[in-house]
């Protein structure tokens, strides 16, 4: 651990050109303590690690030394393209260290001119996956153990819903601050809830042959759809005014626009599914009087009670 730190000190002070002690503590979260520590360990190494006395001092490499640490190894190069990961999700991964390791590398391969590069591009994009309002649980226990069994190809022996499994993990989805799982069971590919996951055991002896065909990403955007357009059981149909029809794209459920853009007759009459009747209801209430309830008979008596209460309400209705 502590040569790994030793290294990310060096890197940092050879891509920032010189840091006081307070920023490098709060750089490699240890005390400014260590940070001398570590210093002195690198000077008797035969480091040139130069101390400036004085306010605003701190440290630097003398001038013109460059190390040679900065190739970088599988697991490093691997997750410096996981830089669009959240932090806190890369360190529910157990993947932190690595990437951060990997950027300091990467950083300080840099010309001087682009050193400024990394910080620039932090300020001015940032990913931030969860949704609003989320809480603020700490990760499931299995996510660790699965990322490290996706990095290395591992199968493993898991309990999913009191069923146990054998499989070989893929990949791991992050969506709205959910973690998903994309793994091969025989030979289906499925997705499971991490946070749902009873046992995970990984067989780290043991490798599994990835298919090459797989691609992480259009799976899941194939599951994520055909999961949603599972939900839209009922079907309803309206009768729009012409800005009904152009607040429909803004109302309907995603994965029922097409469907619903292209049952659009010329009289304003659509065909939109549904997860329900209720569902509907609190739909047709946002197209106020731009939208007519054809079918079902249920949904037409609920939005007429509605309108009913609303005239009451208003003062309309005795």
């Amino acid at each position: 651990m502590r040569a790994s730190r030793l290294v990310s000190l060096i890197l940092l002070l050879q891509a920032r050109g010189g840091m006081t002690a307070a920023e490098l503590a709060r750089e490699l979260e240890v005390s400014e303590r260590t940070i001398h520590r570590d210093v002195l360990a690198l000077s008797e190494a035969g480091v040139p690690v130069h101390a400036d006395r004085g306010r605003g001092g701190g440290y630097r490499l003398l001038d013109g030394y460059r190390t040679r640490l900065t190739g970088l190894d599988r697991a490093e190069a691997e997750a410096l393209f996981l830089s669009g990961v959240p932090e806190t999700s890369l360190r529910e991964m157990g993947l932190a260290e690595a990437a951060a390791t990997a950027r300091l590398k990467a950083s300080a391969a840099l010309s001087p001119a682009l050193r400024d590069a990394p910080s620039s591009a932090a300020q001015r994009f940032h990913l931030d996956a969860p949704g609003w309002f989320a809480p603020g649980d700490p990760p499931p226990p299995s996510l660790a153990p699965l990322a490290r069994a996706v990095w290395g190809d591992h199968p493993v022996r898991t309990r999913y819903r009191d069923r146990e499994r054998v499989l070989e993990p893929y990949g791991l989805v992050l969506k709205a601050g959910v973690w998903y799982l994309a793994a091969r069971a025989g030979e289906r590919f499925l997705i499971f809830r991490v946070d749902r996951f009873e046992l995970v055991e990984v067989a780290h002896e043991r490798r599994f042959a990835r298919d090459r065909e797989f691609q992480l990403a259009a799976f899941w955007a194939e599951q994520s759809a055909r999961f949603s357009r599972s939900l839209l059981r009922e079907t309803v149909t309206l009768r729009l005014s012409p800005m009904g029809v152009r607040l429909l794209r803004h109302i309907a459920d995603p994965a029922a626009l097409d469907d619903a853009l292209a049952s659009l007759t010329a009289d304003g009459v659509v065909r939109l599914r549904v997860e329900s009747v209720e569902v509907a209801y609190g739909q047709v209430l946002r197209f106020g009087p731009e939208a007519e309830v054809l079918e079902p008979a249920r949904l037409r008596d609920l939005v007429v009670q509605a309108v009913s209460r609303l005239s009451r309400l208003y003062g309309g209705g005795s």
